[in-house]
């Protein structure tokens, strides 16, 4: 695993943080619920009707949800209901955001440096032909 040296992350967001939040996202049960939340509240229940499996089963992805922060549940009465907290849906987009700037800079770098070393040499299909100078002999 990568050193956690970040204290840090978009919008303060620490390094550990972040990682619990991709870990959550990481299960495809547990991003149907994220995205069945980002309609609006449900109750655990709700949340796993779509799915195959265990009541028991659905809670522990609701604690995993819950630990990263993606989620908050309250009881009230036998009812647990959930709502999504687009707070730590923002940071990890923010992150993924920064990489993907980073690295459209860089590859616009790259073919700007490709364009430059390409300068003189006309590119096939350019209607330029590249002549050899002819040799005397």
């Amino acid at each position: 695993m990568l050193d956690q040296v970040s204290a840090g992350g978009p919008g303060g967001m620490a390094a550990a943080d972040l990682d619990r939040v991709f870990q959550a996202l990481a299960d495809p049960g547990r991003r149907l619920m994220v995205e069945r939340l980002s309609r609006g509240p449900a109750s655990v229940s709700e949340l796993g009707r779509p799915l195959a499996m265990s009541l028991a089963a659905v809670v522990q992805h609701v604690q995993v949800l819950e630990a990263s922060g993606l989620i908050r549940s309250q009881k009230t009465g036998r009812i647990r209901t959930c709502s999504i907290n687009a707070a730590a849906l923002r940071s990890a987009e923010s992150w993924i955001a920064e990489r993907r700037a980073l690295w459209e800079r860089r590859l616009d770098r790259l073919g700007d440096y490709l364009g430059d070393a390409a300068g003189g040499v006309p590119s096939p299909g350019s209607g330029q032909e590249h002549h050899q100078p002819e040799e005397n002999s």
